[in-house]
């Protein structure tokens, strides 16, 4: 249940927006519906990097408002979506970068790259191009909501999502940007490769309730502590997104934690996270997806003590491509990364058995075919540091290629680095 105020709440994701660079001062909007047909909305030309709570505009079912400011200037087009599709009760409207690119070629991202960007998104639409607050533009958009879109580009323009709250239309969001950075960015590696009907009909299943839990030690309590602070850094920083990404750290011989299934990645509390024993987590809670391949290599790797799935957008571009993630491009990433394997779609969700036989601290690194990267640990600081690393490493080498072919370093290099940090 969410108690939270609408003005409070449309802050505090215009906020989020903002830092993450989605949307500029003037550009963007957000709005949310009432039952009774009342809908709270963003002021028009309002610095969105210093918006107050009583900036946010409240517009009457019956046209009256109430605020100090005129609502934004693409009201009409929030309100014929809202006339257009009953269900809706939120509406995000920004200009991120990599969704205009897509907006200026007049193409939409194909959200089928990843299981999760196909199941949050679904098929993304197209309105045609129609001048910024006129009826024409509310009209355009609406009939392309009307279709059943969730998620909708605009000529010209920017992007438009939807959903049953603020949250679901910001995941929306988020989410396809998320899948447009990782489009272009792979595009400029190779083949970009979509997932076919089997894979984006394979069910991502969690595990069934657990027990009561015991009480609780003080190291789980740090390890609590530490898997918060990092899920949050990972947010903040790109390497996760709201909806996905998962870490974990071993606790015992079989058990261990892990962050939960369904909640923002930015919001996590100790509470929130999951602690798995013998396979079963604590009653009423949800973990991770990825569960059943954490304990898996959890199991079978004894020194592995932390693991992390991520989505940070260079890294998943290689892994929805069959280009080569090379980590001979510094003496760090070398050292850090080792040689970076590969492992086909499912992995994660499956048994596990593959993915335990394989990572191992010396072989640290997975890029998981169109579902982002594996990374395991001997701390969480250690697992977070080799994720980072090989986020810096697939930027950069992504960035190279307007440049020239990427000369890596010799083999007389690595066998000098081998000697010297491995022996």
């Amino acid at each position: 249940m969410n108690c939270q105020h609408p003005r409070d709440e449309i802050l505090a994701t215009m906020e989020r927006i903002y830092r993450s660079r989605m949307t500029t001062t003037s550009g963007g909007n957000l709005s949310i519906r009432e039952k009774n047909g009342d809908v709270w909305i963003t002021p028009a030309r309002v610095d969105k990097g210093s918006l107050r709570r009583d900036d946010i505009i409240l517009v009457r079912a019956d046209g009256s408002t109430d605020g100090k400011h005129r609502p934004s200037s693409e009201l009409p087009f929030h309100q014929a979506i809202y006339a257009a599709r009953p269900d809706v009760r939120a509406i995000v409207h920004a200009h991120p970068v990599a969704l205009v690119a897509f907006s200026i070629c007049r193409r939409v991202p194909d959200t089928r790259l990843l299981h999760q960007s196909w199941r949050i998104c679904g098929e993304v639409g197209f309105a045609p191009y129609a001048l910024p607050g006129s009826p024409a533009l509310g009209q355009n958009i609406a009939l392309t909501f009307a279709r059943g879109f969730d998620c909708v580009v605009l000529e010209n323009h920017g992007v438009v999502t939807a959903g049953d709250s603020l949250q679901q239309a910001f995941e929306r969001f988020e989410t396809l940007e998320f899948a447009a950075k990782t489009m272009i960015k792979a595009s400029q590696l190779s083949e970009v490769r979509s997932l076919d009907e089997a894979a984006l009909a394979l069910r991502v299943g969690v595990a069934d309730p657990g027990s009561n839990r015991p009480v609780i030690s003080s190291e789980e309590k740090e390890l609590r502590r530490q898997i918060c602070e990092f899920v949050r850094r990972s947010e903040r920083q790109r390497l996760m997104i709201s909806t996905e990404g998962a870490l974990s750290a071993r606790l015992g011989e079989d058990s261990f934690l892990i962050t939960p299934h369904g909640v923002d990645r930015s919001r996590i509390e100790l509470e929130d996270i999951v602690l798995v024993e013998n396979g079963r987590p604590e009653s009423g809670k949800t973990p991770s997806s990825s569960t059943t391949g954490h304990r898996a290599i959890y199991q079978r790797q004894r020194d592995v003590q932390s693991i992390i799935n991520a989505y940070p957008v260079n890294a998943t571009a290689f892994s929805v491509t069959a280009a080569t993630l090379d980590s001979r491009t510094i003496p760090e990433s070398f050292i850090l990364l080792r040689d970076v394997q590969r492992s086909p779609f499912g992995a994660r969700v499956g048994d596990g058995r593959d993915l335990a036989e394989r990572m191992t601290l010396s072989q640290p690194i997975m890029l998981l075919d169109n579902d982002g990267v594996m990374v395991v640990g001997s701390s969480v600081l250690d697992a977070f540091d080799r994720l980072e690393v090989l986020e810096a490493t697939a930027e950069a080498m992504i960035d190279s290629r307007p440049l020239g072919p990427l000369v890596p370093m010799s083999d007389a290099v690595i066998e000098e680095l081998c000697q010297a940090f491995f022996k």
